[in-house]
């Protein structure tokens, strides 16, 4: 008797603690976008091929030129659309831009590249280079200081070096000079998320 009273304790106990489980599990949901290990694993993966994309134009000598790759008659970067003075369609037709495609376009990650400088009053402005749309909450971030100089010249269609100097006085580049020993100094910052 004792036998089978212990047996039927230990049967109601399994049950009790299985239904305490499947009421714990459906309480709680787990969808795509819930962070977990493999999630923050991505965004550590997409931060870090941000800052190697940087690094590297940064070694070719590709980030300076892409910053300087503006149409001074236009008033924006070479060849985008719409009448914008950034990138909407995709990057730009230059070294830099090659990096982002290849970096970022053939894995399906949506990015978008923003130069930060100081204005004239010391504040931090924001302007956009290539905007592929509003960054989701699982979004990472990889920035490259870059200095340009008073007598850095801007860039043609081609990415040759024109004529036109930053110092120049009729030059309309969107980054601002700070009229100090240098022309200024711009963060190119890539953001990047999962589309």
């Amino acid at each position: 008797m004792r036998a089978q009273a212990h047996t039927l304790e230990a049967i109601v106990s399994g049950m009790l603690l299985l239904a305490s489980l499947v009421f714990a599990l459906q309480m709680t949901a787990v969808t795509p976008l819930s962070a977990s290990t493999s999630s923050q694993h991505i965004e550590n993966q997409q931060q870090a091929i941000g800052h190697g994309v940087l690094t590297s134009a940064a070694a070719e000598d590709a980030l300076k030129p892409a910053v300087l790759y503006w149409d001074n008659s236009t008033a924006q970067f070479h060849n985008t659309a719409g009448g914008r003075e950034y990138y909407t369609n995709g990057p730009p037709d230059n070294r830099f831009g090659e990096l982002l495609e290849r970096a970022f376009d053939q894995r399906g990650i949506a990015y978008n590249v923003y130069l930060r400088f100081q204005n004239t009053q010391e504040k931090t402005v924001t302007t956009r280079y290539v905007y592929s749309g509003e960054p989701s909450d699982n979004a990472v971030r990889a920035s490259h200081t870059i200095t340009l100089m008073d007598d850095d010249h801007l860039r043609d269609a081609d990415g040759t070096r024109n004529s036109t100097r930053l110092g120049d006085p009729a030059t309309d580049y969107t980054v601002s000079d700070t009229g100090k020993n240098v022309y200024n100094t711009v963060s190119v910052e890539v953001v990047a998320w999962r589309i």
